[in-house]
């Protein structure tokens, strides 16, 4: 949660440190804490945690934090620009301030996943929240089973962090397979949705934990992928966004049945959820 030593309505003062472009519209921004701010929140996320970024005089967004959650000099946001808010937020240059409230929410079970197969599965800007959890895979590889990453873009313009997808593959254990929906002449991987991975896979139900985001159709039908396969609802994790304003459970724009999102998630697990997740629309 937020730092008790900080009021968590009020944004701390953090600097782009640097930007980049990972496809047209969308960018990942590095932040440092500005000389003299407060550093609430840098080397101290979960992953799956997210923070409020506000830009002066445009708005404030929820943005998950999608770096690595060693680095204690730095917070990570990829960002797509679908906005008047997320433009002004892209737009920054290194040096610009930003405001940043948070780290809020709850995390990605890393911990109890410990001696388990993980497998990740994300759709679209939906890697940005699960990399964390890759980074710590990895960083701690010894702790874990096999580590399977599946990712479903639109387009291989539209795919995020290409070159990492390629990089961990590499890795001792782990497997990486990338979908697209659209190809064209020049792409040479698998075009489907990124249920049609699965069947690349060989799953052991019992020792596996798996964690999805992505937009919720996709979650869904992965979700019930999985318990087709015998996964366990209660090993099955999903990242639900909603419009998210306060970030501490108290305007209530992110109330999504009996939960708030922002306090409550948005790490969730499906056998939590499930009833809310099939009822479309909710």
């Amino acid at each position: 949660m937020a730092n008790a030593e900080t009021d968590p309505m009020m944004p701390q003062p953090w600097v782009v440190r640097r930007i980049s472009k990972e496809t047209p519209d969308t960018f990942t921004l590095a932040l440092t804490p500005s000389e003299g701010g407060a550093r609430s929140g840098s080397g101290g996320f979960r992953p799956g945690q997210f923070s409020m970024l506000w830009v002066f005089g445009v708005g404030e967004l929820p943005i998950s934090i999608s770096g690595d959650p060693a680095d204690e000099e730095s917070l990570t946001y990829t960002v797509r620009s679908v906005g008047p808010a997320t433009q002004a937020l892209v737009s920054r240059e290194a040096g610009q301030g930003v405001g940043v409230r948070g780290p809020f929410g709850t995390g990605w079970p890393v911990e109890g996943a410990a001696g388990r197969d993980v497998v990740v599965v994300a759709g679209g800007i939906g890697l940005a929240p699960l990399r964390p959890v890759i980074y710590h895979v990895l960083r701690h590889r010894a702790q874990f089973g096999r580590l399977v990453v599946l990712y479903g873009a639109r387009s291989p313009r539209d795919m995020l962090y290409r070159k990492e997808l390629v990089s961990w593959g590499r890795h001792q254990d782990t497997q990486v397979l990338a979908t697209v929906d659209y190809g064209g002449v020049s792409w040479r991987g698998r075009v489907g949705v990124v249920t049609s991975l699965f069947k690349y896979l060989r799953l052991q139900p019992a020792r596996t934990t798996a964690m999805l985001c992505g937009p919720e159709i996709m979650m869904r039908l992965v979700a019930r992928e999985l318990a087709a396969r015998g996964l366990a609802a209660q090993d099955v994790y999903l990242s639900m966004e909603r419009n998210m304003k306060c970030a501490v459970g108290s305007c209530g724009h992110c109330q999504w049945g009996p939960h708030f999102i922002c306090k409550d998630g948005p790490i969730f697990s499906y056998a939590r959820i499930a009833p809310m997740l099939d009822r479309y629309e909710l």
